[in-house]
């Protein structure tokens, strides 16, 4: 007989975590309780107290793994850049990281991606994102001023148009596919890298 004791055993910090993050996007933040999460994860609400203070801490363990995940895949290219890359190879770099990790990570990007800004939380991570975008225009700028990118060019819009291009495999891509997520990956750099680079 598995006992509740058995059943609480079964979740630790990280697999509590994304118990969290699969119900807040399938119901909603605002429209999930404590209660709905203790049940999808099949213990009981007391049990999750031992994990964290509440809604809004899971939430924002889950926000701060985004971000740490976009930073991961934006310094490598900035370091790439100090030490005189090519900027356009900088960017290929981001591009590839970034939706590698969305890839790894769906349902955690996709919370990320669909927070408004409601709580302190979810505006911290509307700031981190503002701020992810600055530091990509910056290395689109670097390109278009190495004459590695088409004229006329607009970097703060280009990083909009590239990341809603990234971005949008949340809607769609699910593990298991047709595609591996090498063969994605490799379609949206190919994709965006062709729009961007220089015809000269």
């Amino acid at each position: 007989m598995t006992t509740s004791s058995t059943r609480r055993r079964q979740h630790d910090a990280h697999s509590l975590l994304q118990v969290a993050v699969r119900t807040f996007n399938e119901r909603g933040y605002d429209g999930t309780s404590m209660d709905a999460i203790a049940s999808a994860a099949g213990i009981t609400k007391s049990s999750i107290y031992h994990h964290v203070s509440g809604k809004e801490a899971l939430l924002g363990q889950a926000l701060d793994h985004a971000v740490a995940a976009l930073d991961d895949a934006l310094l490598p290219a900035e370091q790439a850049l100090q030490m005189h890359a090519r900027p356009i190879d900088a960017i290929e770099t981001v591009v590839r990281r970034t939706t590698a990790a969305l890839l790894k990570d769906v349902e955690t990007i996709t919370l990320f991606l669909r927070v408004r800004g409601n709580s302190e939380t979810e505006r911290r991570a509307i700031e981190s994102r503002r701020a992810f975008d600055e530091r990509v225009s910056g290395l689109l700028q670097a390109a278009a001023d190495a004459g590695e990118l088409r004229a006329g060019i607009d970097p703060p819009l280009m990083t909009r148009l590239v990341f809603g291009t990234v971005n949008s495999l949340v809607e769609w891509y699910r593990p298991g596919g047709r595609l591996s997520p090498q063969q994605v990956e490799d379609h949206v750099v190919a994709l965006v890298l062709d729009g961007l680079r220089s015809r000269d």
